[in-house]
């Protein structure tokens, strides 16, 4: 005897954890497929940056807030290709979507927009932990940079990732073409990295670039990381927490927004 489900109630349930944890697996088997491409070319870029700061700088440059100037920019360069592999990864599954026209078969299973939203920022999460775990071994076999703080260190990355997740999401959701996505990248999200303290104290720069710095989220995540890593920073570790906190809900909210509505997605 068959009994029928009551509508508005999924017959798997309030959350469909199987479709859920299919589309994470299919985010981290997209990016694992090209691996070379999309884990290992990040790392070599990072470790490229460090070692032409070593030959370029190296003891010379001096101490910054009381560490080696080395130990000081490897934080740095894992959070900044963690951003930028967390956005990447979201963005460019989006857009590849749309532009080839199976975006569709995202849309058709039966997930809730939160459940999309978690599948997409769930790979973004995983690509971004996995580089920074290798940059960290990296770090600390060949430079020495321990880890003074794990926890602040996952968490921030952590919390990164969830927040450049949400924010490729909504770049591969409003970019109809490679172009703009790439437009998005060049000329919003590598500039934020970049200037956020990624190689510099803000202590540093003159008073309204500082002020500017404590506005951009990007800061804080940098930051918290270092703080992590090497026990120092530029700001409190709980604000920062709880600026990212604040991000990470904006965005999500924006992505989950959109997914409902079918914002630009839906012909």
């Amino acid at each position: 005897m068959t009994t029928k489900t009551a509508m508005g109630v999924r017959r798997f349930g309030r959350v469909n954890w199987l479709g859920t944890w299919t589309l994470v697996r299919r985010e981290i088997r997209r990016f694992m497929n090209v691996w070379s491409q999309t884990v290992m070319a990040p790392l070599i870029n990072a470790g490229l940056f460090l070692m032409i700061f070593t030959i370029a700088i190296g003891p010379q440059r001096g101490d910054v807030m009381g560490v080696p100037f080395i130990s000081f920019l490897a934080p740095g360069i894992l959070t900044m290709t963690v951003i930028q592999n967390a956005f990447a990864n979201t963005s460019s599954s989006l857009a590849s979507a749309k532009v080839q026209g199976n975006i569709v078969d995202t849309l058709m299973p039966p997930l809730s927009a939160g459940e999309l939203v978690f599948g997409y920022v769930g790979g973004a999460v995983a690509r971004g932990a996995l580089v920074a775990v290798v940059i960290a071994i990296g770090s600390m076999i060949f430079l020495g940079v321990g880890m003074q703080n794990p926890i602040w260190v996952i968490l921030f990355v952590l919390l990164g990732s969830i927040m450049m997740g949400g924010l490729g999401m909504i770049a591969g959701i409003f970019a109809n073409k490679f172009d703009q996505l790439s437009a998005i990248s060049n000329f919003l999200v590598t500039p934020l990295a970049f200037l956020s303290g990624t190689f510099y104290s803000i202590e540093a720069l003159p008073g309204f670039m500082q002020a500017l710095s404590h506005a951009n989220p990007f800061f804080y995540i940098i930051d918290g990381v270092r703080y992590g890593m090497i026990g120092v920073s530029d700001s409190s570790p709980w604000v920062g927490l709880l600026v990212v906190l604040f991000a990470c809900c904006a965005v999500l909210t924006v992505c989950w927004r959109w997914m409902r509505t079918g914002y630009r997605l839906k012909a």
